[in-house]
């Protein structure tokens, strides 16, 4: 039993050590390159392969190939593309072509996102067969996917990789491994029991069937609702947090020359909020959890607005400690939720559209509405040109903005969504 525990704790560092390596210090590269007004569009993409890829591999692992294998034939195709759009960043230098870069990084991420419902699956299907409760078992296992997060923003940070292309190198290195580590998983069942099934049950397509369930409709629609907040702190918070750099108040502050690192205290946060799930679930309900969830990125957002890298740092400081609320609480225990409301034979179908609510059609959306936002605020023209001081308040205004969506996202969940008596 400690064994799986152990093997399915390294699945899970190396699944999110891949994603760690460039999630947070993505945009600072970006940026530095001239393609500031395009951020956006490479956290979306996730958004837009989310839409379909988890539900496709989920269905593929569900009724046609093993899901551990499905698994490592993700991580093997998302590897090869990240490791091509590194090597075009550093070929291209300081003027990379957005086309190139952009269907490099697109190709990578289009198998990439399958994974992490992936990963639970082959999880949650390991845990099951030793007769172990995944509520229980599953996030003391799964906090480990976030250390392997925090380990690599922290390599990338102090090998000075946060504004190089090198992140990508990082992560499409570790998705190769995680590729072969994957096929020594414990065998996944492929749900074939000889009887004549629809064309919507040979595709995995039952999944769908949970809309009809009121219940499941609304949580399922809030999971879009709030999946729009997924990636604004990913995509914009290094950059905001270093363009204090051009103050020169702010300029040699911790936070500024380190800024992925500031940012891993939310990492961090989230390590502790995971071991947290079991009790609050279990006293609570899903109902509160994801009320504290929301209410979590409104403060996420609220103290971004309020704080700076100086006298201010300690609002920077919770607002990192409250995100590890905001993005555990919802999306492990809303894992955790589907899990247990739908029946085995389309369990990783569900997983997968779950995937494709929060970080499909939610994230694509959220990005996109944000990029238009910060785009007017601070990457225009006019503000560009303006004052550090100007450019860093066009930037406290989009966290105002964001963290009023989020409150009234809450207050419509509130009143909404029934939970069971």
């Amino acid at each position: 039993m400690l064994n799986l525990k152990l093997r399915l704790t390294l699945l899970n560092f190396l699944e999110f050590a891949v994603w760690g390596a460039y999630l947070t210090s993505m945009g600072t590269y970006l940026a530095g390159v001239g393609l500031g007004s395009h951020i956006g569009w490479f956290y979306s993409v996730q958004g837009i392969v989310s839409i379909f890829m988890p539900a496709l591999m989920g269905i593929l692992a569900d009724r046609w190939m093993e899901g551990q294998r499905v698994l490592s034939l993700c991580h093997f195709m998302a590897g090869l593309f990240m490791i091509g759009a590194s090597l075009y960043g550093y070929q291209a230098g300081d003027a990379p072509q957005f086309s190139t870069l952009f269907s490099l990084y697109t190709l990578s991420v289009a198998f990439f996102m399958p994974t992490i419902a992936l990963s639970y699956s082959v999880a949650y299907s390991a845990l099951e067969k030793a007769g172990l409760d995944t509520v229980k078992a599953f996030p003391p296992i799964r906090v480990w996917g976030t250390v392997g997060f925090i380990v690599t923003m922290w390599i990338v940070d102090l090998c000075g990789l946060q504004s190089t292309p090198g992140q990508w190198m990082v992560s499409g290195c570790l998705s190769i491994l995680m590729a072969a580590y994957s096929l020594t998983m414990p065998r996944m069942k492929i749900q074939k029991d000889g009887t004549k099934k629809s064309l919507a049950e040979a595709l995995g397509l039952n999944a769908f069937k949970l809309f009809l369930n009121p219940r499941m409709a609304v949580f399922m629609a809030f999971a879009m609702l709030l999946g729009f907040c997924l990636q604004i702190s990913n995509g914009y918070a290094n950059p905001f947090i270093t363009s204090f750099g051009s103050i020169a108040e702010y300029a040699d502050t911790f936070g500024v020359q380190h800024a992925n690192i500031l940012i891993s205290l939310s990492q961090m946060s989230e390590t502790l909020c995971i071991l947290l799930i079991p009790f609050f679930l279990s006293r609570f309900g899903i109902k509160k959890v994801v009320l504290i969830a929301l209410l979590g990125w409104v403060l996420r957002f609220a103290f971004f607005g309020m704080g700076n890298p100086g006298s201010g740092v300690w609002l920077f400081l919770l607002s990192m400690i409250v995100y590890g609320v905001a993005f555990d609480f919802f999306n492990i225990s809303g894992s955790l939720f589907i899990n247990q409301e739908t029946d085995d034979s389309i369990r990783s179908s569900a997983q997968g559209l779950f995937m494709m609510m929060t970080n499909g059609l939610g994230a694509f959306i959220g990005t996109l509405v944000a990029q238009a936002v910060i785009n007017n605020y601070v990457f225009t023209p006019q503000a560009m040109g303006a004052s550090g001081v100007e450019v860093v308040a066009g930037w406290q205004t989009c966290w105002y903005i964001f963290a009023a969506y989020a409150l009234v996202v809450a207050v419509l969940f509130a009143i909404l969504f029934k939970d069971k008596k």
